[in-house]
């Protein structure tokens, strides 16, 4: 099947044509089908209702979830090529212009297997759960299915029902199974990103109704049709408020605190590792991909806004004395890196974006699952009643130390090396000037600082100190389990892998990156050619000295 390369330079009225990478055998659509099929069958499993019979079930539905997914990048895909690969396409509502369109490129596959990774990882977390098991199994396996389903459809308004289908398990998940204000936490989760969601539905419809001729939400057809500049900002605009709602972006943040501050270990593993990444990839794949032109001049506000929320959340954080609100602050504070990345026109500072997404799903799912095991002994998340625990939880302590020097981007891990890249990429982006790009890698090295001060201080009031009798009394300090022990070394294994040798990584999807990248780029010059009416700019630097006066009513 002939296809469109969705990374490639986009020129009005050319089409560049490829013989895409695939396999015969569906790997997408079983790896999204499965886990989905595997749900619905979960009433059917016989239980007592302590859940020990459907959480083996959905153990082996989520590993072979995974399998099936490193079956799809062992067999069916090419990491050297920036074309889509394992396409599937299937006409489900022609008349609606609605295809079953699946495939993956750089983008997209490695956050597949994160996905189903992390997934099966937050089951065996859930192995406690003896409260409503089936259902709560159900919701997870639903979302595993939903999840790769929106990293690995091509149509947008396919794309639109997939982030859909993950909001209702959510919500669930986080209303029967979470803490005292579950019902304000999951309500705040499901207005913000519910509402939100509809600029994506606008914006996909705008963009499939485009031009003549039948509706058609494809990307490869999207990736060819010559958007007006005006047309592209306000759906640039749209889509940014939609995916800055996931990511989350300061000042659409604060339902994250909310939802973790309520949330279980399992359903926490799901939000930081999986659920943030969803809003990055998104806009990479919708506002920089398919809108170049308006990613041009939205570039430099996601750099401001990244460097926002990397030093709003670490002061926050630093702030917070509920254990689970200061990791949230915390990511939120990594996801800045991502902006930068994803807004500078380098291909080393967005390779640093998408690295950072990988990392900080591992390092994020490790330290909110260490929150729910430390909570199951203390019963306390008030950092101001901890102190002293050490003692009696060695194994836990130096799990914690790990991760929290992974997080705080230690040497070897792979959070070093992602915030590295984007701060290397960034500072040699010659497309802002130099005050531009040091004043920017100034204020974000303020939250590098930060982020060891909040990290190493919370280990310090948990861990060491002196002991609270009161907690030692009433609670059963025991130390790591086995099960918990495992959890976290599969998640480091990655974390240290990655951090020692990064291309392990960065060679899946470097082709893609480098893609997208020129063609950002091709549209940065075309913006700014002498022949164009311009505006002076103190922000961009020769090739990109100016631009243009943006004609926002121009929808042709």
């Amino acid at each position: 099947m002939q296809e469109l390369a969705l990374g490639a330079p986009f020129e009005p009225g050319l089409m560049t044509v490829i013989d895409p990478v695939s396999a015969n055998f569906p790997w997408l659509s079983l790896s999204i089908l499965f886990p989905i099929v595997g749900a619905l069958l979960v009433p059917f499993i016989p239980d007592k209702g302590e859940g020990k019979q459907v959480r083996w079930f959905a153990l082996g539905i989520a590993l072979v979830t995974f399998l099936i997914t490193v079956g799809a990048y062992l067999e069916g895909y090419d990491p050297s090529s920036e074309a889509l690969q394992l396409s599937e396409r299937v006409n489900w509502l022609g008349d609606l212009g609605l295809v079953w369109a699946v495939g993956a490129d750089g983008l997209s596959m490695p956050l597949i297997l994160l996905t189903s990774f992390i997934t099966a990882l937050a089951v065996l977390a859930a192995w406690p759960v003896s409260f409503k098991p089936k259902l709560f199994f159900f919701l997870i396996l639903a979302m595993d299915g939903g999840q790769i389903a929106v990293f690995a459809v091509q149509d947008m308004l396919l794309f639109f029902l997939a982030w859909e289908l993950e909001l209702l398990p959510v919500y669930l998940l986080l209303a029967i199974w979470g803490g005292k204000k579950r019902q304000y936490a999951a309500t705040k989760f499901i207005i913000y990103t519910a509402g939100s969601s509809l600029f994506i539905l606008l914006a996909a419809l705008a963009m499939g109704f485009f031009g003549n001729g039948s509706p058609n939400f494809e990307y490869i057809n999207l990736a060819q049709k010559n958007f007006g500049t005006g047309f592209q900002l306000l759906c640039y605009s749209g889509l940014l408020i939609a995916f800055g709602v996931k990511l989350p972006i300061v000042p659409l943040h604060t339902w994250l605190p909310d939802a973790h501050g309520e949330a279980t270990a399992p359903v926490h593993m799901l939000l930081a590792g999986i659920l943030l990444k969803m809003g990055g990839y998104a806009l990479l794949r919708f506002n920089a991909q398919l809108l170049p032109e308006a990613h041009a001049q939205f570039a430099p506000l996601l750099i401001v806004l990244g460097v926002v929320n990397i030093i709003y959340a670490a002061l926050t954080s630093f702030a917070q004395r509920n254990l689970k609100r200061k990791i949230a602050y915390s990511s939120i504070s990594h996801m800045g890196f991502v902006l930068i990345g994803i807004g500078s026109f380098s291909a080393l500072g967005t390779s640093g974006a998408m690295l950072q997404m990988i990392s900080h799903g591992l390092i994020g799912a490790s330290l909110f699952f260490l929150v729910g095991a430390t909570y199951d002994r203390t019963h306390t998340l008030q950092l101001d009643e901890m102190g002293g625990v050490g003692q009696k939880m060695r194994i836990m302590f130096a799990l914690w130390t790990v991760c929290a020097l992974a997080s705080l981007a230690l040497p070897g891990m792979s959070g070093f090396v992602s915030e590295l890249m984007v701060f290397a990429g960034f500072v040699t982006d010659e497309a802002y000037t130099l005050p531009f790009r040091i004043v920017i890698a100034g204020l974000a090295a303020v939250g590098v600082i930060l982020t060891p001060i909040y990290l190493l201080s919370m280990l310090r009031e948990i861990f060491f100190g002196k002991e609270n009798a009161d907690l030692v009394a009433h609670a059963n300090l025991v130390d790591a389990e086995p099960r918990e022990i495992y959890i976290i070394g599969c998640l480091l294994v990655p974390i240290i892998g990655i951090g020692l040798y990064p291309r392990i990584m960065t060679d899946s999807y470097s082709a893609s990156i480098e893609a997208l990248v020129k063609r950002d780029s091709q549209a940065m010059e075309r913006l700014t050619q002498p022949t164009a009416p311009i505006i002076r700019s103190t922000g961009l630097n020769p090739p990109f000295i100016a631009a243009p006066v943006l004609p926002l009513l121009d929808f042709t």
